[in-house]
């Protein structure tokens, strides 16, 4: 197998990864792998993901896809529980697998010289776990101990409801790790039948960083995960239209005894792959990130002495993530901060932001961009974002322009299109 090299093309940006120092191949069957190389640290890290999520789950059994990654090591091919980790702290290693709505992600870390372990122990897990029946049940009971957990987290709570109101006949409102009595109805043959038929290598993403040269990192990859098939295999499931709120909708989740009230205000936003996503990025900074947590942190939190803590934040991924407020707040400050709350969401869709804020926003997303890829588990991250999203090869090198060219009247119509303060998903957790 042969890796065609890319046309160097200098740059401003030249520290940041581009085309000429990415190395990306597919292999014959679909896998699609991103490698950099960085002989400046003697470590490799490996990230990525499979097309296996939570979409994929039956109502009555929510949490499947979760149960079932995080399953994935305990016990593999021929080893037990108990050596895939011996195996992996011999050599410092670390691997970790976990479910999501649309992906099951995994990363693992390893010296380059035992990447050959790395490599193998994960394509051992994702190709042939054995779910054994002891290992299943106790982390049944861990999944449903920190389900009730969960019950009584205000600000957990205050989140699913959201989920449940802005969602509504939408999978994004269900838990990707389930419900109790969800949960309990999930068997070992369950467990085995989800990986039978949505485990393969169609959509699956491999990005390796660190002191291997990227067709030799490319190559041990292809050893272990090449011959991988499925061809059962199926397509991920479509996302359904999501139908907009025609009203505020507001709900509370009575959880007696709290002390504090935790509530989420908002709606879904853009998709990461939206060209709004930036804009609304950027805009969300000057709403609830920047400094103190920004404007609603100012209003909310600094002036009026209502919150604990009070902030803004966009999820934008492949589906429409939500984009809202959050703050906990003393019961008795609940109506006073959803009012302040939503003045600072009129004020944000009627006037845009001013140029010093705006600037202020820019110059903080250009600047950490470099500091997150200090690491080879940043840059690997990254490398993975650019292929999940379509991004593009050379997004980073192109990212300081696409900040700096957003404009207030593009923050402003993009705050108009998502943010609605007459319909608004409304969600308090607590007594």
């Amino acid at each position: 197998m042969t890796f065609p090299s890319l046309p160097y093309q200098p740059s401003a940006n030249s520290s940041l990864p581009g085309p000429e120092d990415i190395t990306r191949a597919v292999l014959p069957n679909g896998i699609v792998i991103l490698a950099r190389a960085n002989f400046d640290s003697p470590s490799v890290v490996i990230s990525g993901s499979l097309r296996v999520g939570s979409l994929f789950d039956p109502p009555e059994k929510l949490g499947l896809a979760d149960f079932t990654a995080t399953a994935l090591m305990r016990g593999a091919a021929e080893r037990s529980f108990q050596q895939i980790y011996d195996a992996l702290e011999s050599v410092g290693a670390s691997l970790s697998i976990g479910g999501g709505v649309h992906t099951t992600s995994f990363g693992g870390r390893a010296l380059a010289e035992d990447l050959d372990i790395l490599l193998h122990l994960l394509a051992d897990c994702l190709r042939y776990p054995t779910f054994p029946a002891e290992q299943v049940e106790r982390l049944r009971a861990q999944i449903l101990t920190s389900l009730a957990i969960r019950a009584q987290d205000t600000a957990e709570m205050a989140s699913l409801t959201f989920d449940e109101i802005v969602y509504a006949g939408h999978p994004y409102q269900y838990p990707e790790d389930g419900y109790p009595e969800t949960v309990q109805a999930i068997c070992r043959e369950d467990l085995l039948a989800c990986h039978q038929r949505l485990y393969g290598p169609q959509g699956m993403i491999l990005t390796l960083v660190g002191a291997v040269a990227p067709a030799l990192a490319i190559e041990k990859a292809a050893r272990f995960l090449g011959d991988w098939h499925n061809p059962l295999q199926p397509d991920p499931p479509a996302l359904p239209e999501l139908v907009p709120l025609p009203a505020t909708v507001r709900r509370h989740h009575l959880i007696p005894g709290k002390s504090q009230s935790d509530l989420v205000l908002g709606l879904p936003g853009p998709e990461r792959r939206s060209p709004d996503f930036l804009a609304a990025s950027l805009g969300n900074s000057v709403l609830g990130q920047f400094g103190m947590y920004g404007r609603i942190g100012d209003v909310v939190r600094e002036q009026a002495g209502l919150a604990y803590y009070a902030y803004s934040t966009l999820s934008g991924g492949l589906g429409p993530g939500p984009w809202y407020v959050a703050a906990g707040v003393d019961p008795a400050n609940v109506e006073q901060a959803i009012e302040l709350i939503r003045g600072e969401i009129e004020r944000f869709v009627s006037q845009p932001v001013s140029e010093e804020e705006l600037a202020d926003s820019q110059a903080n997303f250009i600047g950490r961009l470099p500091l997150s890829l200090e690491t080879n588990a940043g840059v690997a991250s990254a490398l993975l974002n650019l292929e999940r999203y379509d991004l593009g090869l050379d997004y980073y090198r192109r990212y300081p322009h696409l900040v700096r060219a957003i404009t207030p009247d593009e923050v402003l119509a993009v705050a108009q299109r998502y943010l609605h303060p007459d319909r608004l998903g409304i969600a308090v957790a607590g007594s």
